[in-house]
């Protein structure tokens, strides 16, 4: 048995190499999406919502183009949470005047079922092999959509890649258009600073580095089929980047956001640079004309509400507080004077954990 894992695995990570190989030196290298899926036999589990078929249809497409929402997420209880809140208010805005939101799915790349099957519909991917990942779990994230984009059944012609700690607070329209994908730029992805690193795996025949959008995979609003031939390069070039050793520590954590910004380019996507997509508090202060809330640092302030970013507050609310339990119902209220932003989030995240049921 060990024998034949061995051989398995090298196996895969030939093919890995040698899939991105092509993609990176050739710009008519043939897309190969069965890879890996092809070779884990998937059996995935897909629940979509009779009204969501029904709203799906090409009459009602012609006149507003829906999107199909996606949340990659684990099964472990800090995951689970988020995702929940997050379908909970997708859930209160998908039917409001102004929106372009299809059906959901949570793509779940543990590789199992879990108990919120029913809930929450669900497609099961499997993660990478063992050890390919090389301790990055997120990297099971462009795997796991290439798994979906192959099997699943996705009446809308365009995807909105989301995440378990995004807060929708208004109906969201397909920010889309002319064949350009819309997507949130980050201040921290800056190609330029990187240049000689990404040049790696974006050769300077392909263009100049600014063809790079400083964005990740998320938020992202993109036509299906753009994204069906991005997702396998997103896969190999985050795994290619992450066995680079100057790549894999010049990129750390956000190594996979970068991978899909050099997939968006390699495969010439343009897109719309849209800051009011979303904000981040407790940076972001108001929450004015965005769509959603991403809730990814921690909110710390004294009982006056002044800030106090890098030392834990009198107050505070952070999402890595609550890795083995959910957010508990006696949630210290925001004290006067803490930015509505923040507010907010503390506020949405509390009644969706109420809209949904707290667990013991």
């Amino acid at each position: 048995m060990g024998y034949q894992s061995l051989i398995y695995t090298l196996s895969i990570t030939i093919s890995v190499t040698f899939i991105t190989y092509n993609l990176l030196i050739s710009s008519n290298a043939p897309l190969r999406t069965e890879f890996p899926t092809h070779h884990l036999h998937v059996d995935p589990i897909i629940q979509m919502p009779l009204d969501h078929r029904r709203r799906s249809s090409k009459e009602d497409r012609k006149e507003r183009r829906l999107f199909h929402t996606a949340v990659t997420a684990m099964d472990s209880v800090y995951s689970t949470w988020q995702t929940r809140v997050m379908y909970y208010w997708f859930k209160r805005f998908k039917d409001m005047p102004g929106s372009e939101m299809g059906g959901f799915t949570r793509i779940l790349h543990s590789g199992k079922p879990d108990r919120h099957m029913a809930e929450i519909p669900t497609f099961v991917a499997k993660p990478l092999p063992a050890g390919m990942d090389r301790g990055f779990i997120v990297l099971n994230r462009p795997y796991a959509f290439v798994q979906w984009l192959e099997k699943a059944d996705i009446p809308e012609d365009y995807i909105f890649m989301a995440e378990p700690d995004h807060i929708i607070v208004k109906p969201i329209p397909n920010l889309s258009k002319d064949g350009l994908a819309a997507a949130f730029p980050f201040f921290y992805i800056d190609p330029k600073r990187f240049e000689t690193i990404l040049r790696k795996f974006f050769p300077v025949e392909r263009g100049p580095i600014t063809d790079i959008d400083p964005i990740g995979n998320s938020p992202v609003i993109i036509e299906k089929d753009k994204l069906k031939k991005i997702a396998p390069t997103w896969m190999n070039v985050s795994l290619e980047m992450k066995k680079d050793p100057e790549a894999d520590k010049a990129f750390g954590w956000v190594l996979e956001m970068y991978g899909y910004a050099i997939a968006s380019a390699l495969h010439n996507t343009g897109n719309i640079l849209y800051m009011d997509f979303m904000i981040q508090p407790p940076w972001d202060l108001e929450v004015g004309k965005k769509f959603i809330i991403h809730y990814t640092y921690g909110c710390d302030y004294d009982m006056k509400g002044r800030g106090t970013p890098g030392k834990i507050g009198e107050w505070r609310f952070d999402k890595r507080s609550y890795t083995v339990k959910p957010p508990p119902r006696n949630l210290t209220l925001p004290p006067p004077g803490v930015p509505e932003s923040v507010v907010c989030s503390y506020n949405s995240n509390y009644t969706g954990m109420l809209g949904y049921g707290y667990e013991d």
